[in-house]
């Protein structure tokens, strides 16, 4: 497995970061640019066993099913990879600081199947892209929500 840290300070409440990563999932898109779509997947508010789909921006049609194991809004979301190109597991962690939100993301993952025999290529890939996404965040809470598409 290999484990992935990033974090950014993103000048907004914690509740504005929240709910644009956990909230929103239709918008994520805008700001995670390997993603085409993302849907909580089932009846109910989102909790422990919900799933996440991911329909991602790959050749072929890949998608990622991702199951919430804990989740404590607004400081903490974490879960797993429970189908996919990824298995693993992930974490979001939100704090207040002087200067908006700190979010901090880890992840301890490996590629399967057809993925894992790329080379560094699509791990590289990934890990760039969890970077940017989080980059991608930031201008996008900053902007304010008028700027917004």
């Amino acid at each position: 497995m290999t484990r992935i840290r990033e974090q950014v300070v993103i000048a907004a409440p914690l509740t504005e970061v929240w709910r644009a990563v956990h909230g929103d999932l239709q918008a994520m898109p805008r700001w995670a640019g390997y993603l085409k779509r993302a849907e909580y997947v089932g009846a109910g508010p989102p909790g422990p066993g919900t799933r996440i789909q991911y329909d991602l921006k790959l050749p072929g049609s890949l998608s990622m099913m991702l199951q919430l194991t804990d989740w404590e809004p607004p400081t903490h979301c974490a879960g797993r990879f429970v189908e996919g190109p990824v298995r693993g597991s992930w974490s979001y962690r939100y704090r207040e600081v002087d200067e908006g939100t700190l979010v901090v993301l880890e992840t301890d993952y490996e590629l399967t199947g057809l993925l894992r025999f790329t080379g560094g290529l699509m791990k590289d890939q990934y890990e760039e892209g969890l970077r940017q996404a989080l980059s991608n965040l930031k201008a996008y809470l900053e902007q304010g929500p008028s700027a917004r598409p």
